[in-house]
C-alpha cells in the first residue's frame, strides 16, 4: 500500500514538474515556431535573433505560432540604433494590412522610455496602463545585453529588467486573454534590436 501510494505521489509530482519545463522559443538557427507580420527584417545572425527596418519603416510584428495564458518568459536584448521595439503577451496579429495588433506590451525602448512597462494595442486600447519607476528605468543597459523576465499569472502580470522587478498588475481584461508571444519593431526606421535566449515555461 505504501509502495502504491508513494507511486501515485511520484506520478503526480513528475506530471507537475513535465508540464513546468522550461522550453525554448528561439533555437538560435532559424524563425521554426514563429511567423512574420509585415516588411520589416526579421533574420538569424550569429546565433541571435534581429529585428531591423525595412525600406517601408513600418511596424512589424514576429509572433509564435503557438498561444500562450500563463507562463513565464525570460529573454535577452540588446538595443542597436534606435531600439524602439517590445514583447506582446496573449496577442493577436491581423487586420487587413496583417500587422494590427490586439494585445499588451511589455515595453523594449531607449533609456527613460519605460521599458518594463505594460501598454494596451488595440483598436480603442487603454494606451498606457501601467510605466514603471522612473528611478528603476535606470536599470537599462542601453549599449549593452539586457535580461527581461515576464511572468503572466491569471489577472497578475509582472515584468523585471536586470533582476529589478519594474512593474506589478492585476487586470482582468489582461487575465480574460490568450494567445502569442509577439516581438515587435516600431515604425519610424532606423531601429535595430538583437534578441536570445529566449525561453518560456508554461503554469498550470
Amino acid at each position: 500500500m505504501k509502495n502504491l501510494l508513494f507511486l501515485f505521489c511520484f506520478s503526480l509530482l513528475s506530471g507537475t514538474i513535465c508540464s513546468q519545463e522550461t522550453g525554448r522559443l528561439f533555437n538560435g538557427e532559424n524563425l521554426n515556431g514563429w511567423t512574420k507580420h509585415g516588411t520589416e527584417y526579421w533574420y538569424v545572425e550569429d546565433g541571435e535573433l534581429v529585428c531591423e527596418s525595412g525600406p517601408e519603416a513600418k511596424y512589424g510584428y514576429l509572433s509564435t505560432n503557438k498561444p500562450y495564458k500563463d507562463f513565464i518568459l525570460n529573454l535577452d536584448f540588446k538595443l542597436e540604433s534606435n531600439g524602439n521595439s517590445g514583447v506582446f503577451i496573449r496577442s493577436h496579429v491581423g487586420g487587413e494590412d496583417g500587422t494590427t495588433i490586439r494585445g499588451w506590451q511589455v515595453e523594449v525602448a531607449p533609456p527613460n522610455l519605460h521599458t518594463g512597462g505594460i501598454y494596451e494595442s488595440t483598436v480603442g486600447g487603454r494606451g498606457w496602463i501601467i510605466k514603471p519607476d522612473p528611478e528603476d528605468e535606470k536599470n537599462l543597459k542601453p549599449d549593452d545585453w539586457n535580461h527581461m523576465r515576464i511572468e503572466a499569472r491569471g489577472d497578475e502580470i509582472t515584468t523585471w529588467l536586470n533582476g529589478k522587478q519594474m512593474v506589478q498588475l492585476e487586470d482582468e481584461k489582461i487575465g480574460a486573454a490568450r494567445g502569442s508571444i509577439a516581438l515587435q519593431i516600431h515604425s519610424g526606421g532606423g531601429i535595430k534590436v538583437r534578441w536570445k535566449n529566449i525561453t518560456i515555461q508554461e503554469l498550470d
